[in-house]
């Protein structure tokens, strides 16, 4: 028979990596940017749309090209983020291998910790040609105030032009 300790410890490991195997992109992207002074980015069902449109388009094509649907700025405006940057990969079987790639490549990294980052989506599809995974990520931030200089004032929100965007239905905030 085993010592209690024993038995413990084989619990805590056991489930300590059924844990880490258990996170989600978000939680994994969140736990690297809180390490290097960055906030925690929650799942973002737009930006979720905008990562599989990218990844189905790369894998239809079985090509790594992030203007694939046209350019980033045009791809990613339904996300009404101030800020966005997209990675992308393929080859790799999980999320935690791109993930590593991604962090060991100083612009994807850059793009990681994309300061002020609120929000994140990703995705994965699966060539049927080649059998290569493609995947995508969206990181965005929101609009950051504009700073007001001494004696000017700043229209209200309501006065404030925003884009019209035509949507024939939405769901869960993804706009179709």
């Amino acid at each position: 028979m085993k010592p209690p300790a024993v038995i413990l410890l084989s619990l805590v490991l056991l489930f300590g990596s059924l844990s880490a195997a258990q996170s989600s992109p978000a939680e994994m992207i969140s736990d690297f940017r809180l390490k290097h002074g960055e906030g925690r980015v929650a799942i973002d069902a737009t930006l979720n749309r905008i990562a599989l449109e990218q990844a189905k388009a790369m894998a239809a094509r079985d090509a790594l090209d992030h203007g694939v649907l046209g350019s980033f700025s045009s791809r990613i405006s339904p996300a009404g983020a101030g800020r966005a940057a997209e990675n992308i990969a393929y080859g790799y079987d999980s999320f935690e291998k791109t993930l590593g790639q991604w962090i060991d490549s100083a612009e994807h990294r850059k793009n990681l910790l994309l300061h002020n980052a609120s929000r994140v989506g990703v995705a994965s599809a699966t060539s049927t040609t080649s059998r290569r995974t493609y995947w995508a990520m969206e990181i965005a931030g929101e609009y950051e105030p504009r700073r007001v200089a001494a004696g000017k004032r700043t229209p209200s929100v309501a006065k404030r032009k925003t884009p019209a965007q035509s949507c024939r239905a939405r769901i869960l905030g993804i706009c179709f």
